[in-house]
C-alpha cells in the first residue's frame, strides 16, 4: 500500500502515466497525501520531458490539453473534467523577486531546489515511491517549516514568499517558527514593497481564513511584516472577534483588523470588496444596542445591504455582557436557557426579519414631487426618521411623516 491508494480515484492519474511514465506528483498533493485525513484539491506533476512534447504525447493519445503556461513549461491536462498540472522540470536562470526567467531540466533536485519549503519540494512516482531532497518528510513529521536551502536566497527569488511562509507555517508549523526563516524575513521585509497590490491582497485573504490567526499575525507583526500591508493593525479587537465564533471570511476579518480608509486601494480590491470594506468603518458601524438593553432597535436598523457584516462586527467586538437583554433571556425556553446569554442573543437576532421600509419613490410623486433629487433626500429623511423609532411606524404613520417634510427647504435641495 502507498500513499496514492489514499486516492478516492486515481483514474486519470494512471492513464497520464500511461503517456509519461516518468511524470511525477509534486508539491501540496503529496504533502496532503503523506499527512493523511486531509482533502487533496489539485494533483500537479512534475516532467522531464519539454511542453512541447508533453502536449504532443498527450493529444496523440486523445487527451485534452490546455497551455496555461507554455513560457514556464505548464501544460494542463483535462481527464473527465478534472485538471492535471503538468510542469516540466525547472531550473531558474534570473529571477527580480517578483518573476522568474526559466530554463528545462531533467535534474530531479535541481528543480526540487528552486521550490519554496521542504514540504512542498516532494515527489511521489507511479509507484508511490517518495522521492524527498531535502528532509520535506522530517519537517513534516516535526511540524516544522523551513525553505529550502538558503531561506534568504528563496525570498530574493520571489518576496511573496515572506507571507507564503506564514500562510503554511499556521497551517504546518508549530507555535515557534524556524529562527533562520523569521531571520531572513526580517531583513527582507522590505521586498514586499515591489510585489504587486494584487498577489499581496490575494495571499492576505488566505491568511486570514487560516488557522491560528491571531498567533500567525504577531508573528508577522514582530518580523516587520504586517504594517506595511495592513497598518495600524487592531489584534485585540480581532482576537475578540475569534473568540466569539467570527466566521472564515477573510474581507470580514480584514474589516475588523484594520480601519485604515486608504486599505482597500492600497490592496487594490474589486469594487464590490471595497464597497463592502467602506461599510466596516468606524463611521458607519453598530456601535451598540439601545440604552434599554433591547434587540428591536438593533434589528430596526439591519437594513439588507448593512446587516450582516455591522452585526458581526457589534456581536464580535464587544463584552458579551454589555449586549445581553436579561429581560428575554430569562424567558427562553429550558434548551435555550442551558446556552449562554450570548448564544441566545445570536439566535434571536438570526431569527428576526429584517423591518422593510414602506415607502418608495413613487409615494412621493405621488403627492406632487418631479423626479429628481429631491425623492431621495425624501426617502431618505423619513427613513431615517423611522429607523430612529425601531422601524415601528407603519406605512400611514410614514406619509403622513412625509407631507409634513413638504416642501423642501432651500438648504435641502442644496445638499
Amino acid at each position: 500500500m502507498t500513499i496514492l491508494d489514499r486516492l478516492p480515484d486515481r483514474s486519470g492519474l494512471d492513464r497520464l502515466w500511461s503517456i509519461l511514465p516518468q511524470a511525477r506528483l509534486v508539491g501540496g498533493s503529496v504533502r496532503d497525501l503523506l499527512l493523511g485525513g486531509q482533502e487533496v484539491h489539485d494533483l500537479d506533476l512534475a516532467t522531464p520531458e519539454p511542453p512541447e512534447e508533453v502536449q504532443a504525447l498527450l493529444e496523440a493519445a486523445g487527451v485534452k490539453t490546455i497551455p496555461t503556461g507554455l513560457s514556464h513549461g505548464t501544460i494542463t491536462a483535462v481527464i473527465a473534467r478534472v485538471p492535471y498540472e503538468i510542469t516540466t522540470l525547472r531550473r531558474d536562470v534570473t529571477t527580480d523577486g517578483r518573476h522568474a526567467e526559466v530554463a528545462w531540466t531533467t535534474d530531479w533536485q535541481e528543480d526540487a531546489a528552486r521550490r519554496d519549503f521542504t514540504i512542498n519540494a516532494l515527489f511521489c512516482d507511479r509507484d508511490g515511491t517518495i522521492h524527498d531532497y531535502f528532509g520535506g518528510q522530517g519537517d513534516l513529521k516535526a511540524h516544522r517549516l523551513r525553505f529550502v536551502g538558503d531561506a534568504a536566497q528563496r525570498i530574493e527569488e520571489d518576496a511573496l514568499r515572506i507571507l507564503r511562509f506564514f500562510r503554511f507555517d499556521a497551517r504546518f508549523g508549530s507555535a515557534v517558527p524556524d529562527a533562520e526563516a523569521l531571520s531572513a524575513i526580517h531583513v527582507r521585509a522590505g521586498l514586499i514593497a515591489g510585489l504587486s497590490a494584487e498577489r499581496l491582497a490575494s495571499e492576505m485573504l488566505r491568511i486570514l481564513i487560516g488557522p491560528h490567526l491571531v498567533r500567525t499575525l504577531a508573528h508577522m507583526k514582530g518580523a516587520g511584516v504586517l504594517a506595511p500591508i495592513v497598518p495600524d493593525a487592531r489584534l485585540d479587537r480581532l482576537a475578540r472577534a475569534l473568540d466569539n465564533g467570527l466566521p472564515e471570511d477573510g474581507l470580514l476579518r480584514l474589516g475588523l483588523l484594520s480601519d485604515a480608509p486608504d486599505l482597500a486601494g492600497k490592496l487594490r480590491l474589486s469594487g464590490k470588496q471595497s464597497e463592502r470594506l467602506a461599510r466596516m468603518n468606524p463611521a458607519n458601524r453598530l456601535t451598540s444596542f439601545d440604552q434599554d438593553g433591547g434587540v428591536t432597535p438593533v434589528a430596526a436598523r439591519l437594513t439588507p445591504e448593512l446587516s450582516d457584516d455591522r452585526l458581526r462586527q457589534l456581536l464580535s467586538c464587544h463584552p458579551k455582557e454589555s449586549l445581553i437583554d436579561r429581560s428575554w433571556s430569562a424567558q427562553a425556553d429550558t434548551g435555550a436557557q442551558e446556552q449562554s446569554g450570548w448564544d441566545t442573543l445570536r439566535a434571536r437576532l438570526a431569527a428576526m426579519a429584517v423591518p422593510v421600509f414602506p415607502l418608495a419613490g413613487r409615494d412621493v410623486m405621488a403627492l406632487g414631487v418631479p423626479a429628481g433629487k429631491e425623492i431621495g433626500l425624501l426617502i431618505g429623511a423619513v427613513t431615517s426618521w423611522w429607523r430612529a423609532r425601531g422601524c415601528l411606524p407603519d406605512r400611514k404613520a410614514c406619509l403622513s411623516e412625509l407631507k409634513n417634510r413638504l416642501p423642501l427647504s432651500p438648504q435641502d435641495l442644496e445638499r
